[in-house]
């Protein structure tokens, strides 16, 4: 029975060393399989392009203040309302009517950030003037929309 003993010294600092780097391999390896997999084509289709609704281009409405042309323009691409602005505002129309620039300023945001004409919220002290204004927007958001 000539058997030799082979003593194997194993230190826990390189086994830990090597047990981190095998998870973080493993780790990396999914990640980069995970990243080069073809997705489903329902999930492109889902998110392709969406369903256009505006043609592209800048709509202005004219609006008679007191004698005074007042242009309320409208910017779209074809999924969203860019930018509302009013053109033309004559100091003599936000002298008489201090409210118009504040209340088409709530109006704009509302409407560029929920990308809809639709629960506007506006006070009580600016009723008439908002809904005023709220007709220049729709009807040049509607110049913009597609015939359906």
């Amino acid at each position: 029975m000539s058997s030799k003993t082979k003593i194997v010294v194993l230190h826990l600092k390189e086994l830990i060393y090597t047990g981190i780097f095998a998870v973080l391999g493993i780790l990396f390896i999914i990640m980069l399989i995970i990243m080069f997999i073809p997705k489903d084509k329902e999930e492109e289709a889902d998110a392709g392009v969406p369903a256009s609704t505006y043609v592209p281009g800048v709509y202005t409405t004219s609006l008679i203040i007191n004698d005074n042309v007042v242009d309320v323009e409208v910017t779209v691409d074809e999924t969203n309302i860019n930018d509302i602005r009013i053109v033309n505002l004559d100091e003599a129309v936000t002298t008489m009517f201090p409210l118009i620039e504040p209340a088409f300023d709530n109006l704009a945001n509302q409407i560029c950030e929920n990308q809809s004409l639709e629960n506007i919220t506006y006070t009580d002290d600016n009723k008439y003037t908002t809904m005023v204004l709220m007709d220049a927007i729709k009807t040049s958001v509607e110049k913009a929309r597609i015939p359906q």
